[in-house]
């Protein structure tokens, strides 16, 4: 197991020291991130906590996972590595300029 946990549905207000407060419960605490959106430059709703060791995260998840926290539910699970973006906007070559000449019918790529 991963010693990295996210944290979902958090109050938007939330402070990093609320987190270790509360994570803290748990285990040591080495590090507790929280994404800012950057449109609106708040934070997203959820957040990053790495734990000590692998039985501390599993210690919190136990602990924290359906816990009302400031009067809303949280979702605590192990993260998962973030997805590859691509750099062509989500489309693939051949999606956006088409792998199909309509004219032959034949799958001739541009």
């Amino acid at each position: 197991m991963n010693t990295k946990l996210y944290v979902g549905n958090l109050p938007f207000d939330t402070s990093e020291a609320e987190l270790r407060d509360l994570f803290s419960r748990a285990g040591d605490i080495r590090a507790v991130t929280i994404p800012i959106d950057r449109m609106t430059n708040r934070p997203r709703g959820f957040a990053f906590v790495e734990m000590g060791n692998t039985e501390q995260a599993s210690a919190a998840i136990r602990m924290f996972n359906g816990h009302n926290f400031e009067g809303r539910t949280l979702n605590v699970s192990e993260a998962r590595p973030p997805e590859a973006r691509s750099s062509s906007g989500g489309f693939s070559r051949d999606s956006r300029n088409g792998s199909r000449d309509r004219r032959s019918g034949s799958n001739r790529r541009w």
